[in-house]
């Protein structure tokens, strides 16, 4: 009998140790996992959204300027969010460094209101994907032409739900009125834009760049188009600036690889 109570001693202890080291060994796994998504949550990437009719290719140039005139190098990852949702990738998987950039472009880059509000849906789609990947939480914003006008779509219907922080927002040349010369002869995008502006992130730094190859257009938009952007985020915003660039290299397909612009891009992100 005493023998019995022995072993039966022996195997609980046993037992015991065994549940200890089980115990410990799922402790250190989430341990680790949650160490790994606090490196990445501190991970803070500069995604940008190219204008109607531009690819996943629209930032080479600018990233590449960007590095050239760094000495912390930063990775380029390139999505395409096709019409079904579904998205392929490009360029670096495995993001290091504090600044990445992430471009995100989409199969259906053609212009007009009721396809920026599709684009907006498929950046939020992205936006998912890329925060289950990369576990971070917060990150800045540009948009050169109509990327300007996704984002900030995004910026009134969607961020908050998204459960991301979006601190500094640049727009490139974008087209708040889309074709209209005249601030008085409002579109509905305009409208709908100024409606609900006061869904905007009252944290957000926005940087409003407008290039102008004459007194009325920067090749492409008027510039009293562009310049109803500040009817949507000013005084609503933590604050907001114009920067307007003249001269070679100001016209509007022109502005991401413009010198100034890509100087304007290093002092705001990186």
């Amino acid at each position: 009998m005493k023998q019995v109570f022995k072993n039966l001693r022996w195997i609980i202890v046993s037992l015991f140790l065994i549940i200890l080291l089980l115990i410990s060994h799922n402790w250190a796994v989430k341990n680790k996992q949650e160490l790994e998504q606090q490196h990445f949550s501190k991970m803070d990437p500069v995604i940008m959204i190219p204008g109607s009719n531009a690819t996943q290719n629209r930032f080479d140039s600018l990233v590449m300027l960007l590095n050239k005139n760094s000495i912390h190098k930063h990775d380029l990852l390139k999505l395409t969010v096709q019409t079904n949702n579904k998205i392929t990738y490009t360029g670096s998987t495995n993001l290091t460094g504090k600044h990445p950039v992430i471009v995100i472009a989409f199969t259906n880059n053609k212009d007009g209101y009721s396809n920026i509000k599709k684009q907006a849906e498929w950046l939020r789609v992205a936006l998912e994907q890329l925060i289950i990947r990369y576990h971070f939480n917060h990150f800045d914003a540009l948009g050169h032409s109509n990327g300007g006008l996704i984002y900030t779509y995004f910026l009134e219907h969607d961020a908050t739900r998204l459960g991301v922080r979006v601190q500094k927002f640049m727009t490139m040349g974008s087209p708040f009125n889309l074709n209209k010369q005249s601030i008085t002869d409002q579109t509905q995008m305009l409208a709908d834009f100024i409606k609900y502006r006061e869904n905007l992130p009252k944290q957000l730094e926005v940087t409003s760049v407008t290039g102008a190859q004459n007194y009325s257009t920067d090749g492409l938009v008027p510039v009293n188009s562009a310049a109803a952007e500040k009817y949507v985020f000013q005084e609503v915003v933590k604050n907001y600036t114009v920067v307007t660039v003249t001269g070679s290299n100001a016209e509007h397909s022109d502005l991401p690889q413009n010198p100034q612009v890509v100087n304007l891009v290093q002092k705001t992100f990186f």
